[in-house]
């Protein structure tokens, strides 16, 4: 391709000229070597490029000789691509060696970082997908894929708003915005908390990275749970600090486990993440284990870092608690949104907020300033849906009780996981996720991701490896319940079935 001078887009172009179907997806997975193309596909590929099938996927040291320029591309396409093709090198001029092609390749700063929620396995399902093949993604809590729709008034609020939404808002937000979550801060108990303390995002996650960036430096450290949300730990080791993971023990409802903490605080440890409800666990911390997680805190002068975007996706009759409203003399810093409790993912809406003792923090408020008038402001027809949702749009309530569609289908899948031989699992309490665990003994899995790919490939179901959340235990994996019952019935069959042969 490079010497041709042909990008992917332009190889995609003439596959449909020529009546070939080839997706940029399949073509990337060709390019990084994870699967190889077929017989028909390869055969294109090898006209398109001019060379032999054979030299294409391995199988000849000869490439098979160059082609005319014209036969690099069919009649059909050719006016449709445009030459990219390299100026010719002239072997005249003083002998001159050509100039090595420049190669540009991510950022060592991604070295350690990872994201396989969205990763290599998804990628291979979209290739699946690509070739006809129905895959049953439990991989992503993106409520509206599954039929959970937004409530008609906040749409209805959202686009009679439309018109008043063209400029840029506040870099904060809109006042009306923050006031509501102000408000709803207040109902949970935080402490300290001003208008002006409050900063809304592009979703909770755009936030997490600009509070990073703005506290975290090169040496630094900070606790982040283990299984995290990897995003976390992703954004910690951007900023250039490094997550120290604190073990959330299972044995204890995957509850964070306070010695664990104490043992792993040293002298660079600047703050802690705590994120209740857990993602990937579903688990809800009683408050009993969040007082103790601040007086570690208090003790070691760290600041608290609270995702807490699952607060009102809570089943049981249980409550949640924000662990800022226990920790008024520490500086904390508590992420929310809407996204989950009012299936409203796509419009990216989150926020978070800055309570407690902030004078200790006024640099770091400072910073994030500044990086919060970078990015100018958050979406701003999202903002201005939030008053309506905190104020009493509270709709999702009744998906978490008996007879929900939430309740429900956590029922029946921890039900079927708990009857599989050799799974166990714990039941969340809150948020759609649960994380079993597959006996050692029995499975002998020590690559989570193989797990993974090869359900995917043998029964066509899609989940999350436990690797994935920073989880260093094989033999774990993630599961989203939010797809309907049916579906999920299909999906628990197609995994029981599989763990009746599959070894590893």
């Amino acid at each position: 391709m490079d010497e041709r001078g042909l990008r992917q887009a332009d190889l995609v172009r003439l596959a449909a000229a020529d009546g070939v179907k080839l997706g940029k997806s399949q073509l990337s997975q060709y390019l990084s070597g994870k699967t190889e193309p077929r017989k028909a596909t390869l055969s294109f590929l090898a006209t398109a490029l001019g060379v032999s099938a054979a030299w294409l996927s391995g199988e000849a040291e000869d490439a098979g000789p160059a082609p005319a320029a014209s036969a690099l591309v069919t009649p059909s396409a050719s006016a449709a691509v445009p030459d990219h093709s390299p100026a010719p090198h002239d072997p005249t001029k003083k002998g001159e060696p050509a100039m090595p092609r420049r190669q540009f390749k991510k950022s060592s700063k991604l070295d350690n970082v990872l994201y396989d929620i969205r990763g290599p396995v998804l990628d291979e399902a979209y290739r699946m997908e690509d070739q006809g093949i129905h895959v049953l993604k439990l991989n992503i809590g993106n409520p509206a894929p599954f039929g959970f729709r937004t409530p008609d008034e906040v749409v209805k609020d959202m686009q009679d708003q439309l018109t008043e939404c063209e400029g840029y808002s506040n870099s904060r937000g809109l006042f009306s915005a923050r006031k509501a979550i102000m408000q709803y801060d207040q109902l949970k108990g935080i402490p300290n908390v001003d208008v002006e303390d409050i900063y809304t995002g592009n979703g909770a996650s755009e936030l997490i990275q600009i509070a990073m960036n703005a506290f975290m430096d090169v040496g630094d450290e900070i606790l982040v749970p283990s299984p995290d949300y990897p995003l976390w730990t992703a954004c910690a080791t951007l900023a250039g600090s490094t997550a120290v993971h604190y073990i959330c023990d299972e044995q204890a409802n995957w509850y964070p486990d306070v010695e664990d903490i104490k043992s792993k605080v040293t002298p660079r440890t600047k703050g802690i993440v705590v994120i209740n409800p857990n993602n990937p666990t579903g688990a809800l911390y009683p408050r009993e284990v969040l007082q103790e997680i601040v007086d570690v805190a208090r003790e070691n002068q760290l600041v608290i870092f609270a995702d807490e975007i699952y607060d009102r996706l809570v089943m049981d009759g249980k409550q949640h608690v924000s662990i800022a409203s226990l920790a008024p003399d520490l500086f904390c810093v508590t992420f929310n949104g809407l996204s989950k409790s009012h299936m409203v993912a796509g419009y990216r809406i989150g926020w978070m907020s800055l309570s407690g003792n902030k004078s200790i923090a006024k640099d770091l408020i400072d910073g994030i300033n500044m990086l919060s008038n970078m990015r100018l402001c958050s979406n701003v027809p999202a903002q201005s849906i939030v008053q309506t949702c905190l104020g009493g749009i509270q709709r999702g309530q009744g998906l978490l009780v008996p007879g929900g569609r939430i309740f429900e289908q956590r029922e029946y899948v921890y039900e079927r996981l708990s009857n599989m031989d050799g799974v166990t699992v714990t039941k969340p309490e809150a948020a759609f996720y649960i994380f079993p665990r597959l006996d050692p003994d029995k499975f002998h899995i020590t690559d989570d991701d193989q797990f993974a790919l090869d359900l995917l490939k043998d029964k066509h179901v899609l989940i999350t490896a436990g690797k994935g959340f920073n989880w260093k235990k094989p033999g774990y994996f993630r599961i989203v319940y939010l797809p309907r019952r049916h579906t999920l019935h299909e999906a628990m069959d197609k995994v029981e079935d599989f763990l009746s042969y599959y070894r590893q």
